[in-house]
């Protein structure tokens, strides 16, 4: 027997319909990538999305067409987006801070026939469009007195195509699991691939992210989303904000401390959302000029795991609690966050750390288990490693083109590759990157928790740690640093500083300054690029 309720397709085009009927007049502030400040509500931003719906349709796009995006975040863009995935086509957001070559690679694999750009990177386009054939036409998001010289053949500025364009169009119509949003794997290893989201999994994800434990949004919260929309679809807020009515603070090109926090402190920002390197910037503006945090209560840090000593700063320094989150392109990207359970609430905040460090618990909709290479289940105790699966509505179960092949087990959960373990709490912790993890003497060491500590260091402005060969344990840990502005290198005092913090077995064979750490796409070291840049290094306990 059925139920007898309303078929009513979760489709985000409802999402926002409904922030433009219940939350008209919430601001949308945007740092333009011209410059100034730009303000605009949720009703502007419905009636500009449906006018690029209507370009769009004029232009040929049929649903499950590719549209691509690559700026900012601004309201434009949420613009754009809405538009886009209101008719059922599929936005495709590009990530800039990939090579060009991975650029043309992900733009020709995915066939996308349209790309809306921001004024930044025209002159990006300009040089990989030759080497893309499925793009007909390029939409500028600027205003005529703006628009740039290009050499692109077909050009379009993106006010003009608005003001041309009608509001009355059709949204929806379509059903849930229509395809909705495409996004590109940073590609680490191999090719990047396509993680095609559907409009079911986009609107599950949002009332997921809206649950207090996440992003816990309402009418009264004041949100600036760092993240940007080209990162996991920053990490749902830009569906999450109108679906809560939020003000939405979007910083557009400029994330620097000083920018930052102009906007933090200006717009009364309650609720930020970052990876672990802009949060550091940040605290270093706050620090170098003696500045305060009147409104911030929360900021959710993911991408990378979060050093022990950026949570101890964000209470000890400014009283504002850091919520860690992990997630990937393939989770949508909500798969755990580090709330505290009422237990572990009642602690001292000192011994709370031992739980703020781990990557926390899933919320409803998500699961996890860990697993060994057999496929046998692991013990959640908190010290068995196991690989780290996930299962949920919002979890991808193939790649775009089935790149990659069968990605679910036989119980259908999907290999994270990360390593982890799951505590008698339920927090989980990720130990490394299966790729990442140092093997010695048939033991596993965990990169991420010795840079976490290493980098918590006054003298430390990034840490990463390797494995290098070594003849009789198979790989040593090696602890590579890049110091901040001005400091002495010091082998020992680095090597000191993790006395009595991490097993003697653990302790790192050697500390090797770097001018540079390299970092990846998602603003997460990359430790590909750090293993080629150290091939032709020799541990000096190697013999």
């Amino acid at each position: 027997m059925l139920g007898l309720m309303q078929d009513w397709p979760l489709t985000v085009d409802k999402i926002l319909d409904h922030a433009k009927n219940w939350h008209p007049n919430r601001e949308v502030v945007t740092r333009s990538v011209e410059g100034p400040i730009e303000r605009t509500t949720y009703g502007a931003i419905h009636g500009r999305a449906k006018r690029v719906s209507n370009a769009l349709k004029a232009w040929g796009v049929q649903p499950s067409d590719r549209i691509a995006t690559l700026a900012w975040n601004t309201a434009d863009h949420i613009e754009t987006w809405y538009g886009i995935m209101g008719i059922g086509a599929v936005c495709h957001t590009l990530n800039p801070r990939l090579f060009p070559e991975q650029l043309v690679y992900i733009i020709n694999h995915a066939a996308d026939r349209i790309i809306f750009v921001d004024l930044t990177f025209v002159p990006l386009l300009d040089a990989i469009l030759p080497h893309c054939p499925s793009v007909e036409r390029v939409v500028v998001m600027t205003d005529p007195g703006h628009m740039p010289q290009t050499k692109l053949p077909v050009v379009e500025c993106y006010e003009t195509v608005l003001e041309q364009s009608s509001e009355d169009v059709e949204w929806g119509g379509f059903e849930e699991n229509t395809a909705c949003g495409l996004c590109y794997t940073s590609g680490t290893t191999g090719n990047p691939k396509g993680v095609l989201y559907s409009h079911r999994s986009n609107f599950i994800h949002t009332l997921l992210g809206l649950q207090s434990t996440v992003l816990g949004a309402t009418p009264k919260e004041v949100i600036l989303p760092v993240v940007p929309m080209f990162h996991a679809n920053a990490w749902g807020i830009a569906f999450g904000g109108p679906a809560a009515g939020s003000k939405l603070v979007m910083p557009g090109a400029r994330m620097d401390g000083p920018a930052i926090y102009e906007l933090l402190e200006s717009e009364g920002v309650t609720f930020s959302a970052a990876v672990p390197t802009v949060w550091q910037g940040l605290l270093n503006h706050l620090r170098e000029n003696n500045l305060k945090l009147s409104t911030v209560k929360r900021v959710l840090i993911g991408g990378a795991a979060v050093p022990e000593s950026m949570i101890r700063a964000f209470h000890d320094e400014f009283g504002v609690e850091v919520l860690q989150g992990w997630g990937m392109t393939e989770t949508s990207p909500i798969g755990t966050l580090s709330n505290m359970t009422p237990e572990l609430a009642a602690l001292p905040f000192e011994e709370q750390l031992k739980w703020r460090v781990k990557q926390g618990t899933p919320p409803l909709g998500v699961e996890l288990k860990l697993k060994n290479y057999a496929g046998q289940e692991m013990p959640h105790d908190g010290s068995t490693y196991g690989r780290l699966m996930i299962k949920g509505p919002t979890i991808a179960r193939a790649y775009f083109r089935d790149e990659g092949g069968e990605i679910l087990d036989n119980e259908g959960f999907f290999d994270t590759g990360d390593v982890s373990t799951i505590d008698d709490h339920g927090f989980m912790q990720i130990t490394d990157r299966a790729k990442d993890v140092i093997k010695s003497g048939g033991e596993w060491i965990s990169s991420i928790e010795i840079e976490n500590l290493a980098v918590g260091h006054p003298k430390v402005a990034l840490a990463a740690v390797i494995g290098s060969a070594h003849p009789k344990w198979d790989e040593r840990p090696v602890l590579l640093i890049k110091l901040k502005e001005g400091e002495a290198e010091d082998k020992q005092e680095h090597l000191d500083f993790l006395v009595g913090k991490i097993a003697k077995w653990w302790m790192p064979d050697d500390v090797v300054f770097l001018a540079e750490i390299p970092l990846g796409a998602t603003g997460k070291i990359d430790k590909k690029l750090l293993r080629e840049q150290m091939k032709d290094y020799r541990l000096p306990t190697a013999g």
